[in-house]
């Protein structure tokens, strides 16, 4: 899977970046397919300090999003992880339910 990461309005610090790399890696475990990821982190308001993280991740035939706005840009990306979670989960268990033929004859 290819992570790109980007900081709007600030130079993230190393250590943000790595544990951003190691949550969107933790996906996988849900999809094996992932193929690309794009994390963008930026401010939303400076003065209050409100941090926003935005994940977007492509698989074979759709993108999924996640959105995310709290204190802390940890935390951000930690709920925007949960959501795209449950929304490969729920993908996963659609194609699941597709492929499997009915046997009603």
């Amino acid at each position: 899977m290819n992570i790109s990461i980007t900081a709007r309005k600030f130079k993230a610090l190393d250590s943000l970046k790595e544990f951003v790399n190691d949550e969107v890696l933790s996906l996988e475990k849900f999809y094996d397919e992932i193929m690309k990821a794009e994390v963008v982190l930026s401010f939303q308001h400076n003065q209050n300090s409100i941090k926003v993280a935005e994940i977007m991740l492509t698989v074979p035939g759709q993108v999924l999003k996640a959105s995310e706005e709290t204190e802390d840009f940890k935390k951000s990306v930690t709920a925007c992880v949960e959501k795209l979670g449950r929304q490969l989960d729920k993908l996963k268990t659609k194609r699941t339910v597709r492929s499997v033929p009915d046997d009603k004859d």
